[in-house]
């Protein structure tokens, strides 16, 4: 292998697993779900449920 060949083939392997960490690492996202007025939000069936009452 030419020294060129190397350096591309780190290169990308890098590259690679650079992008494959941050994904990982940084994905872990909150999300809230709002319901509109008079109604709750029901986790069993992740929609929103009219309240009765």
């Amino acid at each position: 292998m030419t020294i060129k060949t190397l350096l591309t083939t780190s290169a990308l392997l890098i590259a690679s697993a650079t992008a494959s960490f941050a994904e990982c690492s940084w994905g872990k996202e909150h999300v809230t779900m709002t319901c509109s007025a008079g109604t709750v939000f029901d986790a069993d069936t992740n929609t929103c449920k009219v309240v009765s009452g």
